[in-house]
């Protein structure tokens, strides 16, 4: 049997792949914050300008954004912030309903008392935004509260996974589910999930969270055709994204 060695890095090696993870995390931000807006180009070298490096990290962050699905690299054109389209977002939704699900399958197993008081606060947070109509609060509890679930599980190839299809599915951004019935319905989903924790119930939690991000596709969907069918552009602000 052949003895396999394997050269450690070297301290250039090290410092340039910290750099670059440096860089592509800034990338990232520029990305998800609209302020490199889907179907730009992005000029690695005003990139490397701005943050005081050189081409090399640049380039290493953009192969990396490509890997995680931010970005599109077009032979001979450069590499542009991923625009994604109706079937993309079909995708990742389906994506991710099928990793909500099982999530919650293997929480509700094993939930305790406390973390459900901490899913339940982030309910009552959510019910409170939904009934003003306030998307900007509703939005980032949202989040929380699905993420939460995630890491709860304590399966770090699924939050991997699914924190992944949360920023890809950013790229998609919409005016469409500011209203408050939709805030309201998307809630009502959340204490079905809720629900089910607090019962232990594995399948229900698994069927609840399917649901709920398979109805997010529908209200979004639907809210994106009246949209367009009114003329509506079709980005919107960086802080108005689609929702379950």
């Amino acid at each position: 049997m052949n003895d396999v060695t394997v050269k450690a890095p070297t301290i250039a090696q090290m410092r340039e792949n910290s750099l670059s993870g440096v860089v592509r995390h800034e990338i990232e931000r520029l990305i998800l914050s609209g302020e490199l807006p889907t179907g730009t180009r992005v000029n690695e070298n005003a990139i490397a300008l701005r943050l005081g490096v050189s081409r090399g990290p640049v380039r290493e962050a953009c192969r990396a954004l490509v890997e995680l699905g931010l970005l599109d690299l077009i032979p001979n054109r450069g590499v542009f912030v991923r625009r994604l389209d109706r079937h993309d977002v079909e995708e990742v939704y389906d994506l991710r309903a099928g990793l909500t699900g099982l999530a919650g399958s293997l929480l509700a197993a094993r939930v305790s008392d406390a973390e459900i008081d901490r899913l339940r606060m982030l309910v009552a947070e959510m019910d409170k935004a939904a009934a003003a109509g306030d998307f900007r609060s509703f939005y980032p509890v949202n989040l929380e509260f699905h993420d939460v679930i995630l890491q709860l599980t304590g399966n770090s190839r699924l939050i991997k996974s699914y924190r992944a299809l949360v920023k890809e599915f950013q790229l998609f951004r919409t005016h469409g589910l500011v209203q408050s019935d939709a805030l309201r319905e998307s809630n009502q989903e959340h204490h079905a999930i809720l629900a089910a924790f607090e019962q232990r119930d594995a399948d229900a939690a698994y069927h609840a969270s399917f649901r709920h991000v398979q109805h997010g596709k529908l209200r979004m969907f639907a809210a994106f055709d009246k949209l367009t069918q009114a003329g509506g552009a079709r980005d919107a602000e960086p802080n108005h994204r689609p929702i379950e």
